[in-house]
């Protein structure tokens, strides 16, 4: 006779780094050693995560923050839900800067005008949408800059740094006026030596806002994703079999999921295009 095996809840993840690979297969290890069915898929960007998510195909997708968006759009547009059922305490209330070299001779963003901008790829949160959309709220007139855009893992979501670093090494080289980062990044940046120490000077900063989520298609099997909500946030960076997996994910602790904090990219997405209300990608030159 053959023997019934329980549904397992299927998460997406985007396959950014080759320790995503690590990471999930640990935490797929201990979550089936604590009692829960649980397997995971990689994606090569977030944007095929994102319509899987909202199909049903997959129950649980560890969204970046503009997927995030763009679920909660798709979703409502075909009379679905989704929700955010946790985060990292790595992924609140962060924020992003746009730098100039110490000597510039820029000293208000509006001095921006004229000016070359560097970003990260055209999907990058954190160092492209809201950074360009903050400075256009603080009086920087579209047009009247020139951004030069360092397109590394698009489809990605900027979760690969690649193109921030770039955009500070150019701004080191003086090809480029200014440079926009995750807070963050800044800081490594200076610390690793792609930006000498005090080279820099921060014109302008973004409101807080917060990164990603684990958000839950309303599809998914309800009892074990209240499992799996439980086991995540039980997680202790004490017990020596999570804590490694834990420092690759860069978190100490999973919180609760919370929506107010993105706000900020809600509004950056409309203001530059990005995707339509519904969920539609509608940004010139992006293909993941």
């Amino acid at each position: 006779m053959s023997k019934t095996h329980a549904r397992p809840l299927l998460m997406g993840a985007v396959a950014y780094d080759p320790k995503v690979i690590t990471i999930w297969d640990g935490f797929r290890a201990w979550f089936r050693r604590n009692g829960l069915p649980f397997d995971y898929v990689l994606y090569s960007n977030y944007e095929r995560q994102v319509d899987d998510l909202v199909a049903g195909r997959i129950d649980v997708a560890w969204n970046s923050p503009l997927a995030w968006v763009r679920a909660r759009r798709l979703a409502e547009a075909s009379g679905e839900t989704v929700r955010a059922v946790a985060m990292r305490d790595s992924d609140c209330d962060l924020t992003s800067v746009v730098v100039v070299r110490a000597e510039s001779p820029v000293q208000r963003v509006t001095d921006l005008g004229g000016k070359v901008i560097a970003t990260g790829a055209v999907d990058s949160p954190q160092a492209t949408l809201l950074p360009l959309d903050h400075l256009r709220s603080l009086g920087l007139e579209d047009g009247t800059f020139t951004v030069r855009r360092f397109d590394v893992g698009v489809g990605l979501h900027g979760d690969h740094i690649g193109g921030e670093r770039d955009a500070a090494r150019a701004l080191m080289a003086g090809e480029v006026d200014a440079a926009c980062m995750i807070d963050g990044n800044h800081l490594l940046f200076s610390r690793e030596g792609t930006i000498t120490p005090g080279a820099t000077r921060v014109i302008a900063q973004t409101h807080l806002y917060d990164h990603c989520n684990m958000t839950v298609a309303g599809s998914a099997p309800e009892g074990l994703v209240e499992q799996f909500s439980s086991l995540l946030l039980g997680m202790d960076y004490g017990d020596a079999e999570v804590r490694p997996l834990l420092d690759l994910e860069g978190l100490k602790q999973w919180r609760p999921g919370r929506l107010d904090g993105y706000g900020p990219l809600e509004q950056a997405v409309d203001d530059l295009g990005f995707y339509d209300a519904k969920g539609a990608v509608t940004a010139d030159n992006y293909q993941p």
